[in-house]
């Protein structure tokens, strides 16, 4: 049974969010990343670049498909998984823990208003 932590916000594309003061962990859920099969791939932005809510920010590629991966929250990038980049089969061993792809200084915080909490997201995508 795929798990989605009480403690993270979740968007309709599937990313997740962490919140720790003013700076956000984004990752993919574990959702999508049961979707996406074997990941071969992970493609993030540079430290000190700026991501935008709803805009593209990389991409992921798996033996299935390759998938854009969309900014929840706009903001400056504090940190790229750059383990994840140089070894992306491990995304799916720990995707809410080690498997976060970027730290981003938030911009505004009332963006994650419209973020789903776990209860949401669950239902969403199991039906239940």
């Amino acid at each position: 049974m795929l798990e989605y932590p009480d403690d993270l916000k979740y968007t309709d594309s599937h990313e997740y969010i962490r919140l720790d003061g003013d700076v956000a962990t984004v990752g993919i859920t574990a959702f999508a990343i049961d979707q996406l099969g074997d990941v071969v791939f992970i493609e993030l932005p540079s430290p000190g670049s700026s991501i935008a809510k709803g805009e593209r920010f990389g991409t992921v590629e798996s033996v299935k498909a390759v998938e854009d991966i969309y900014a929840p929250v706009t903001g400056e990038v504090l940190e790229a998984n750059t383990e994840l980049v140089d070894n992306p089969e491990q995304i799916g061993e720990d995707p809410y823990g080690v498997s976060w792809l970027l730290k981003v200084k938030l911009q505004d915080i009332s963006e994650l208003d419209t973020a789903m909490p776990a209860a949401e997201y669950r239902s969403k995508v199991t039906g239940v």
